[in-house]
This record gives C-alpha cells, sequence and structure tokens, in this order.
C-alpha cells in the first residue's frame, strides 16, 4: 500500500523526486557534525603505529624495551606478539586460481608484520600512550632490525622475479582469469577488415577523502567490545574482528556517525582496526587511531593500477567482430579478496559495455607488488573497462575513417535486444542507449563544435571533442537489505536501515522513501543509520544505497502502514478496507470517525507500531550515460583546459535531483583528476612512495575545469530489479569522465597536427607528459 496519491501536499513538497534540502547539512554547517574523532571518552589513549621504512625486508628482531619505558606509554605490541596472542592473519586471495588450476597464492597477512615486511609503510608494531604526541615519541624509540630484500614496483618487474613476494608464486602472480571463446575470436581477427591494438594503461591512484581513517575502541558499561568508526561496512569490520581475535558476534558492537568520505577505501577492517581492537580488548581502556594523511597514502588501500593490450576486430562497415583483452593488475603486496575480485571479475562484467561484441577473449592476470595492497575506489574496476572500451572506439573510428557517432551507433545493443546478456553471462535489464546519446550530443551542442574550435584556434590553442557513451554494473552483488520501521508515540517514524552515510546525503534519500508512504512531513522522520546493534547489511558499496536500500525501505514502510491500518481497524471497530489513509490518520469512509497514526502507536502495548523487514531485489542495475567534454590544449605548454562538459545519465527513477546531481559531477571531476593529474608514484628502484604527501599528488582543485557542468538524468528506462525503478548513481560520473576527456585530448592532437600522438597517450595527461609526447622529447 503507498500514500503517494493519498498525500499529495506533502508529498509534492518532500517526497521523490523533489530537490528536498540535505537534512545532514544543517548540524555540518554549524560544525555540530560528530566524526569519531570528535568524541572524546575519559582516559582515552592515543595510539601510534610503527610502520616498515622498507618495501621487502625480513624483520630480524624488534626492541620495545625502551619504548616501553617512555613517559605515558602504556603498551607496545610486536607482530611477534599479536601472534603469540592468537590473533589471526587477515584474508586474502580466495576464489581464484592460477594458471594451470593451482589456488589463488599471496602471502600470510598478519595484523602487524611479522617475520618479513612487504610494502613501505606496512604497520610493524602498535604503541599506546596517554597522548598522541608521546605514542609517536615512543613510536620512534622501537628498534626494528631488517634485513632488506629485492623489491619490485611494477608488473614488469614482477613477473620476471626480480623479487618474490610470496613463495608459492615465483612468479608473483596471484590468479588469473580466461573468459571467453579464443578460437572464435582468433577466427574473427583473422577475417577483419580493420584491427585496432592499444596499450593501454589506468595509473594507481589515491581515494584521498577529506577525513582519514578514524579508530575509537573502547570497552562498554556491558562489558563489550565497542568502535566509533570511519567506515562504509561497520557489520563487514565486526566480523572480520570477531573471527580474526575468536570473539563472539554480540561482544562486538560497531557504531558509525559522520563519515567525510569513503570512496570505496573505507569497506571492510584494515590491520589497524583490528591491532586497535585487541589493544583495548587487552587493556580494557579506551584507544583513539586518526590516520595523518602521510600514513594514508602509504597504507590505505589504492585504486586501479592496470596496464592492458586491447584488439578491437571490425568489418568493412565498423561492425565489431571480437574484443581481444590481456590486461595484468598491480594488486600490491597483499592479493586481498576485493583487489582480486576488482580487476578479474568485476572490471570484466562491464568490459563490453553498451555494445553488441558476439566474441570475446579475456586474459586477466593479478600481480603481486612490494606497494600497498589496491582495493576498492570509486567505480572499483568499471572505470578501468570503460575506459579501455571507449578509447578503443575512438581510436577505430580514426583508424577506419568511420565517424565515431555513427561507429557507435551501428554497435549498441538496442532496446529490442533486452534483457540481453552479455559475453560475461551478466543481463542488463533495461537500456535505450542510442536514446540516451541524442540527447547528450544535443545537450553538448556536437554539430556546433566547428566554430568552437576555430575560436579556440585563432588564440593559439587546440581545441578537441570527446564522448564516452557506457554502462556500468551497480549492486555489489549485496541484493537483500534489512530494515526497520517504529512508528512512535512521540509523532516520529524511525528507521534504521543498514546501508551508510559519507557524505552523499542518504539520510535525506530515506527520508523522502519513508515520506512517500506515510505522507508526513521530513521533520518527522528520523533516520538511524551505522549501529551494527540494530541490524546487520552489507553496508554502503557498489552504488547499492538506494537500489537495495532504499528499496527496503519503501517496502519495509508500506508494510508497517499496512500493519497500523489492521490496528486501525481494530480500534475503529470498522473494516480495514473501509479505511482511508491520509497524512498522518486513518479515517473510516463516510463517516466523522478517525484515529491518529501516532496516537494509535501510543495505545500499543510498546508505545510503538514496530516492524523488521527484509527485502531482495531481483539483480543489479545498469545505469549508463553519454557524457561529452571539450578541452583546449595549449603545444606551448602542454597544458589542459576542460572548457565544456555535458552529461546526459540514465538513473531510473531519481529520488532527489540535488543528490544525484551532485553525485554525478562530483564523480566527473574524480574521473577528470584521473585524466589529468592524479598518479600513485613508487620508485621503480627501491619501491619507496614519492607521492606521499599532498606536495607530490597533484589532487583535483577547484579551479581544474573552467566552465559549469551541463548535466541531465533520463527517468524515461527505469530498472525493473527492484519496485522503485531507480538505478546506481554514486560512480556514473567517475566511469564516464576520465574515457571522455582524454579521449577530447585525442582528438585535439588529431585536428591539430599531432595524430601520431593521440593512440600512444597515457594518464595522468599532465603538461609535461603531454608536451613531451607532442614535442618528441625523452
Amino acid at each position: 500500500m503507498s500514500a503517494d496519491l493519498d498525500t499529495p501536499d506533502v508529498a509534492a513538497r518532500f517526497g521523490s523526486g523533489r530537490a528536498v534540502p540535505r537534512i545532514e547539512d544543517e548540524g555540518l554547517l554549524k560544525g555540530v557534525g560528530r566524526y569519531a574523532d570528535d568524541i572524546q571518552p575519559t582516559g582515552q589513549l592515543r595510539v601510534a603505529f610503527v610502520r616498515s621504512p622498507h618495501a621487502h625486508a625480513r624483520i630480524v628482531s624488534v626492541d620495545t624495551a625502551s619504548a616501553q619505558g617512555m613517559p605515558g606509554v602504556v603498551l607496545v605490541a610486536s607482530g611477534a606478539e599479536l601472534a603469540g596472542a592468537g590473533v589471526k592473519p587477515l584474508p586474502v586471495n580466495a576464489g581464484f586460481k592460477r594458471a594451470g588450476g593451482a589456488a589463488g597464492a599471496s602471502p600470510e597477512r598478519r595484523v602487524l608484520a611479522h617475520e618479513r615486511v612487504r610494502f613501505v609503510g606496512e604497520p610493524v608494531a602498535i604503541v599506546v600512550a596517554e597522548t598522541l604526541q608521546q605514542a609517536r615519541d615512543a613510536a620512534e624509540a622501537v628498534w626494528v632490525e631488517y634485513e632488506e630484500l629485492p623489491a619490485v614496483s611494477n608488473v614488469e618487474q614482477a613477473v620476471q622475479g626480480a623479487a618474490v613476494i610470496c613463495d608459492e608464486a615465483p612468479d608473483n602472480i596471484a590468479a588469473e582469469a580466461r573468459y571467453g571463446d579464443a578460437a572464435g575470436a582468433g577466427a574473427a581477427f583473422a577475417k577483419a577488415a580493420h584491427r585496432v591494438t592499444l596499450s593501454i594503461e589506468n595509473q594507481r591512484v589515491a581515494a584521498l577523502s577529506i577525513e582519514p581513517r578514524t579508530v575509537l575502541a573502547w570497552i562498554s558499561d556491558d562489558r563489550r567490545l565497542t568502535f566509533q568508526m570511519s567506515t562504509q561496512m561497520p557489520s563487514g569490520v565486526r566480523n572480520t574482528v570477531c573471527d580474526l581475535l575468536s570473539l563472539k558476534k554480540e561482544q562486538v558492537r560497531v557504531t558509525v556517525g559522520d563519515v567525510g568520505g569513503g570512496f570505496g577505501m573505507k569497506t571492510g577492517a584494515y590491520p589497524e582496526d583490528v591491532a586497535i581492537a585487541w589493544a583495548a580488548w587487552k587493556l580494557q581502556r579506551p584507544l583513539k587511531w586518526a590516520a595523518d594523511r602521510s600514513e594514508e597514502f602509504l597504507s590505505s588501500h589504492h585504486g586501479r593500477d592496470l596496464s592492458t593490450q586491447a584488439e578491437l576486430a571490425l568489418a568493412a562497415d565498423g561492425r565489431i567482430l571480437a574484443l581481444r583483452l590481456h590486461s595484468r593488475a598491480n594488486v600490491g603486496a597483499y592479493a586481498t579478496g576485493t583487489g582480486v575480485a576488482i580487476q578479474l571479475l568485476i572490471g570484466p562484467w562491464v568490459q563490453t559495455s553498451v555494445y553488441d561484441i558476439p566474441l570475446v577473449d579475456f586474459h586477466f592476470e593479478a600481480v603481486m607488488t612490494n606497494t600497498a595492497p589496491t582495493g576498492a575506489y570509486r567505480g572499483a574496476g568499471r572505470p578501468e573497462a570503460i575506459y579501455t572500451m571507449e578509447r578503443l572506439m575512438d581510436e577505430a573510428a580514426r583508424q577506419t575513417g568511420i565517424d565515431r557517432v555513427q561507429l557507435r551507433r551501428r554497435n549498441f545493443i538496442r532496446p529490442e535486444q533486452m534483457p540481453y546478456r552479455n559475453p560475461m553471462n551478466q543481463t542488463y535489464d533495461v537500456g535505450r542507449f542510442e536514446h540516451v546519446m541524442d540527447q547528450g550530443l544535443k545537450q553538448a551542442g556536437w554539430d556546433g563544435f566547428e566554430a568552437r574550435r576555430a575560436k579556440s584556434q585563432s588564440e593559439g590553442k587546440l581545441r578537441g571533442l570527446g564522448l564516452a557513451t557506457f554502462l556500468e554494473w551497480t549492486g555489489g552483488n549485496a541484493l537483500e537489505e534489512r530494515v526497520t520501521v517504529s512508528v512512535l508515540a512521540d509523532g516520529i517514524i524511525e528507521v534504521f536501515s543498514a546501508v551508510n552515510q559519507m557524505g552523499q546525503g542518504i539520510a535525506t534519500t530515506l527520508a523522502q522513501l519513508v515520506v512517500d508512504v506515510f505522507g508526513v512531513p521530513m521533520d518527522q522522520v528520523r533516520v538511524v543509520l551505522g549501529d551494527t546493534d540494530r541490524g546487520d547489511g552489507f553496508g554502503s558499496a557498489g552504488s547499492r544505497s538506494i537500489f537495495t536500500g532504499g528499496s527496503a525501505l519503501r517496502e519495509g514502510s508500506e508494510k508497517t502502514l499496512a500493519e497500523a491500518k489492521k490496528l486501525a481497524a481494530k480500534e475503529l471497530e470498522a473494516s480495514a478496507e473501509d479505511l482511508d489513509y491520509s497524512a498522518g490518520r486513518f479515517r473510516v469512509r463516510g463517516t466523522d470517525l478517525s484515529v491518529d497514526l501516532f496516537a494509535l502507536a501510543g495505545k500499543q502495548p510498546q508505545r510503538q507500531i514496530f516492524l523488521e523487514s527484509s527485502t531482495a531485489v531481483a539483480g543489479p542495475s545498469w545505469p549508463n550515460g553519454c557524457h561529452v567534454s571539450e578541452v583546449e590544449v595549449d603545444p606551448q605548454t602542454g597544458e589542459v583546459r576542460v572548457v565544456a562538459y555535458s552529461s546526459v545519465n540514465d538513473v531510473g527513477r531519481v529520488v532527489n535531483p540535488t543528490i544525484v546531481r551532485g553525485q554525478l559531477d562530483g564523480g566527473a571531476v574524480q574521473g577528470i583528476g584521473q585524466a589529468l593529474l592524479e598518479q600513485v608514484v613508487y620508485d621503480s628502484g627501491s619501491s619507496q612512495l614519492l607521492t606521499g604527501s599532498l606536495m607530490d599528488y597533484a589532487a583535483p582543485r577547484a579551479d581544474l575545469v573552467a566552465c559549469e557542468f551541463v548535466t541531465s538524468m533520463d527517468e524515461s528506462t527505469p530498472c525493473k530489479n527492484n519496485p522503485l525503478g531507480v538505478k546506481g548513481v554514486g560512480e556514473l560520473g567517475t566511469i564516464g569522465a576520465t574515457p571522455c576527456v582524454v579521449n577530447a585530448v585525442a582528438d585535439a592532437l588529431a585536428r591539430g597536427g599531432f595524430a601520431a600522438v593521440s593512440p600512444k597517450l597515457q594518464m595522468p595527461l599532465t603538461p609535461l607528459r603531454l608536451w613531451n609526447q607532442m614535442h618528441g622529447a625523452a
């Protein structure tokens, strides 16, 4: 049952489809947000970590005696002590195989490194003291003797065996995956009229959330280990802590307040989280650790880092016959399950994108190096796959002489082919890709580009036009979510969901869905998130928060209202079928008899109407888009300016247009950052991190884009896999922006007399790199 039509005034003002101001913002703007570092319990101790200065070394000994005797120091513990106490290793690569069918390989990852370190910044010891400065001073006094070992920082060195990171894999290949029909694809390439080949790098990047990872752990009054954390997945953290410390789930509680950004980097438990949990349990005192920016660069999961040899076979008319890829992903020193799955499974799921490609031959390898492990970062495998596909499409257009828009038209999956199963056995429920592109071209003023190019040329600039048509997979394949709905006697509807806020406005959107059903003002809705005592769930990742969490909340609200209607019928001594509901009141049709929803709750034994509900969606969603950018390249300096950016995005039904637009535009800026600026760099000889601060790592700034974004949402093709018709949106802008901008630079160079450079472009397109390529400098 839904109240959408019965409560037009309230729903029209606050419900779905309305750009309601974010309910989270007032507290944040007033500086009364509740981040983990804002909480200061009595008797709080501070934590610092001793980190390896070497990329690869044996730990000969760890001497903590001097540190133990320093002022304020309460505890110093090494990896050997945690291992001796029975702390288990963190989970690593599972479910993937090496060549020949052997189990996937990865070194055992200890919470604190024991016997061997494998990347600079790996934690070796934990120090707990009365103040942060005391903890840091004591960490400096911990003496660790290392025996250095050879180190490798890139996949080329690694697969040649320059250093062996895992004894079970002398070639450092943790796992591999093959998909498709190699023989069939080979035959298609043999008969193809055109073959396009590119070497493509998706460089390593840092998530760079404004709030660093922060953990506060203490023992609550009921003798439980309790956390306040900056995380996207509180249930996942709790489960890992329980497993590694051999605790029961009911012994651990994880809560989350405000989170200053996550971007995928704050999914799951890190070694530091478990070490702090162990120390808090041992000391029975509150412990806090907030990473500094250098620690984040050194030890938080990085994203991307994929090298791909890509080949496209086309018929004379431009129809794609086959796609062949060989990719090697640098997954860092430990092949985590997430890091491997992103490159060996999730990226491949969308590799053929919006195109009807009959044959594929994919070979993906996860390679270990002496660098920080990789993990989820906004898009998680889909940006890498789409970047490869869109670079191939534009290069194919240049080499065949077929207009790039026409080339895409000839290869789009058509609406009548839906539901469509791609070569990776993923089923798209709906999609009108040509329709979205047509809107995108019109919105961007595609046909008027030549006049704009001429103006740029008169000013000594090369102007290029970039296009990306693409889709992505969302949902995290965690397709079920649990919610609770409580109608309280004090006039509040309180809802709980295990999806999590991290700056994206999820609480506002969830509240709007409650308004849709109950028809009450938003100030009567209270959204509670981030508490494992209130309920378990996957958390927020993979653009699933509204897709799964919102669907569950909508259905849970409808069930609660249906239950309330039964109670109202009993209270009014009428049949439920004779009741109408509107704006928080049940009325007996044709009479003046009525009862207020909240008064009805007050008459129940617990003074509330409570319902717990689980809802599963039918499958993932497949948002898609057409992004168009224009750039100016200064041939004298190599500087690139984004001077126009337009996007049309099929995200299904839109609950809050302002929040969705913020997700799309913010994501696009991150994608442009990768295209033009960002890169995590390790020294090739020592595997020392060279970009360990914001003095060295170039993050996107406000002046990166010299234009206003023109952003549209197409709601004409709702998703069929969930009751709301929504599609995931949190990562779409990032996925589209990177190829769109690089394609624009390639176009500018091709039009400006540098056509030979276009297929050789590699991100980030910094002025120095681009100038060198344009002018043939070393």
